[in-house]
């Protein structure tokens, strides 16, 4: 009987790494490693694991996405956002896997008035976004990797976005969520799916990842709690209509974030010859499972 193929999982505990263990079990084994079990801001640390292993792909779910944290904290942002896949992009050379990365729309600058493109300039505004932008640019050097930018990401695993404006929702009678910031949010089981498929096809390069439907954040606010409340969740006091638009500026954080950050993704889809979904299903998929769960 054939040796199945090794898939090396890095970042397994995170949000689009706790789907990637689901989702890549059909390409071959998955060997999934968390933080507690190698230090990835030491890169050097996964040498003896690769050459143990040696791995058909590595995915790399890793990221430092402490947004604000990142503004003083460069070192730890750049040491998982551009050290390890610089690593691992010299090691898949050597070693002859493929590599899988994941980027952000925090690589532009937010001031488009239409949705970004893969070729389109990138400007990052702070750490965050410099250190993920060498990051993607360290794993392209890898042969046929595979780089997704990612934005909004949200799912059954980790905090996020909906969770938080539920919890909130539990435990006031009014939110104000910023309105003018303007994104796409990405379900990581959509993230996940979409990792297999282009891996089982052979998709290589830089491709957008996220699904369909821009929206804002005061709008994704209002979607989840309609979700919610549909659903009978449970100690819910505010509303839809509860939730009140605000500005940036009324809302100021030390990292500056994209107004704009709308991503095309046509790429990827005629890469994958599908058209992406919307994100709402997907909120719904999560309220179930916090109903379900008692959370």
């Amino acid at each position: 009987m054939s040796r199945r193929p090794r898939i090396l999982l890095l970042g397994a505990a995170g949000q689009v790494g706790r789907e990637l263990q689901r989702a890549l079990l059909p390409l071959g084994v998955v060997t999934p490693v968390t933080r507690a079990q190698a230090d990835l801001s030491q890169p050097q640390q996964l040498s003896p694991i690769l050459s143990d292993l040696k791995p058909r792909w590595v995915v790399n779910a890793a990221a430092y996405t402490a947004v604000d944290k990142a503004e003083g904290d460069e070192a730890a942002a750049d040491a998982l956002n551009r050290r390890l896949p610089a690593f691992l992009a010299e090691r898949s050379a050597r070693d002859g896997f493929r590599l899988v990365h994941y980027s952000t729309d925090y690589v532009f600058d937010g001031r488009a008035d239409r949705p970004y493109r893969e070729d389109d300039a990138t400007a990052p505004q702070g750490v965050y976004g410099r250190t993920k932008l060498a990051g993607e640019q360290a794993a392209l050097q890898a042969p046929d990797a595979l780089v997704l930018r990612l934005s909004w990401v949200f799912g059954q695993h980790g905090g996020n976005f909906p969770k938080t404006m539920i919890r909130l929702a539990r435990e006031r009678q009014q939110l104000r969520v910023v309105a003018d910031q303007h994104g796409c949010p990405t379900p990581a089981a959509l993230a996940a799916d979409l990792t297999l498929l282009a891996l089982h096809q052979g998709v290589s390069g830089l491709h957008h990842c996220c699904a369909a439907g821009a929206t804002t954040w005061h709008a994704f606010a209002q979607a989840v709690l309609q979700a919610a409340w549909d659903a009978g969740l449970a100690g819910l006091q505010a509303r839809p209509q509860d939730v009140a638009a605000i500005a940036t500026a009324d809302f100021p954080t030390p990292a500056r974030r994209p107004a704009w950050s709308v991503m095309d993704t046509t790429r990827l889809e005629q890469a994958l010859g599908l058209s992406m979904p919307p994100w709402q299903p997907y909120v719904d998929q999560l309220v179930r499972h916090l109903k379900e769960s008692g959370a």
